[in-house]
């Protein structure tokens, strides 16, 4: 056991990686003598039913512990679980206040879901400046959900003063880190110049990795286009939404 407590977040991952059902007896050693790490891995299992039975009521007591253990990944999920009400009630000043504490410790999960709340005014008062604040927060941190919106605020006007060239920026580096909806915004702009063949490149990538959603938006884009090289996409976008599953 003191082996497990000297191991680092990333060391105690990698022992954690196997089969949940194989693995859950050495998580739960490990949580029950207070390894943070363990603590987090747990209550998302017990949350998700994975290798465990499904438990949310000792998921976030788990969460809980990790948290005031200092754990930035464990008062997200804390804060999580108060938001949408997983094993207690639903708190939205609660779910704040973990965000917060979560975002504040580094994590951009938490970072992020805090600037949600804040925008839709949520919990707390409706701050879109402080919203954005805590999405650039976030996105400087890697988080292409974030980057995304940081984008539309700079686009929109949310919370700042407009700067288009500036949310061009942010849907770029949203694209690149994989998130279907940053790609469909990028594609959008690229489709504005008269770039049609990368545009139509950004729209293939949203639409393999977005929902049903996003693959129909794209479809109302591409049919309303005079772009050869958006048009060429209608046929891969059909084929696309005929082989996904129902959603």
């Amino acid at each position: 056991m003191i082996r497990l407590q000297r191991m680092s977040y990333h060391e105690l991952q990698r022992l954690f990686a196997g089969e949940p059902a194989e693995a859950a007896l050495w998580i739960r050693s490990a949580a029950e003598h207070g390894v943070a790490a363990a603590q987090l891995r747990l209550g998302r299992m017990l949350l998700a039913g994975d290798g465990v039975a499904r438990d949310p009521g000792a998921a976030f007591w788990w969460f809980r512990r990790a948290a005031h253990s200092g754990d930035a990944e464990a008062a997200n999920m804390l804060g999580r679980c108060h938001e949408h009400g997983w094993g207690t009630t639903i708190d939205l000043q609660q779910a704040a206040a973990c965000y917060r504490s979560s975002g504040r410790r580094g994590c951009d999960w938490g970072a992020y879901n805090l600037a949600n709340l804040l925008f839709d005014g949520r919990g707390v008062a409706r701050d879109l400046r402080a919203a954005l604040r805590w999405y650039l927060r976030a996105a400087r941190r890697g988080h292409g959900r974030a980057m995304n919106l940081v984008g539309r605020c700079l686009e929109q006007g949310w919370g700042c003063v407009p700067s288009p060239g500036a949310a061009v920026d942010w849907y770029r580096e949203s694209a690149q880190s994989g998130y279907f909806r940053g790609q469909f915004n990028y594609a959008l702009v690229l489709a504005e110049c008269g770039q049609g063949a990368a545009a139509a490149d950004w729209l293939w990538k949203a639409a393999q990795s977005g929902d049903a959603a996003i693959r129909e938006a794209i479809g109302a884009v591409v049919r309303s286009s005079a772009d050869a090289a958006l048009r060429r996409l209608r046929t891969q976008l059909t084929a696309l939404t005929e082989s996904s599953p129902t959603q």
